[in-house]
């Protein structure tokens, strides 16, 4: 397990609008999730705060501190990380259908 692999207390999330993985709280609405989400510093569309990655202008998703439990860097997409090719050699085996 490396340091991208460990999910860490809100306090110590960056703020400098890198996107990480953050847990939400359970609530009446449903069950924990996980977003991708950044600090914003604020803008003509809503205040400073934790947004999820897939807002937008005029359709901003903010999380109030206490709706987050926690956060993680976000995977690297380095080529070590990358699984091996298939190397089977029944085709049908590879999408289940020779069972």
């Amino acid at each position: 397990m490396d340091d991208t692999d460990r999910w860490r207390d809100m306090a110590s999330a960056p703020r400098d609008g890198s996107r990480i993985l953050v847990t939400i709280r359970p609530s009446e609405q449903g069950p924990a999730e996980v977003d991708l989400a950044y600090w914003s510093n604020g803008d003509q569309f809503a205040a400073e705060g934790w947004r999820a990655s897939d807002s937008s202008p005029g359709h901003i998703i903010e999380y109030a501190e206490p709706e987050l439990k926690c956060w993680m860097r976000m995977p690297s997409a380095n080529r070590t990380s990358m699984p091996s090719p298939w190397e089977g050699d029944d085709d049908q085996e590879l999408y289940g259908s020779g069972i």
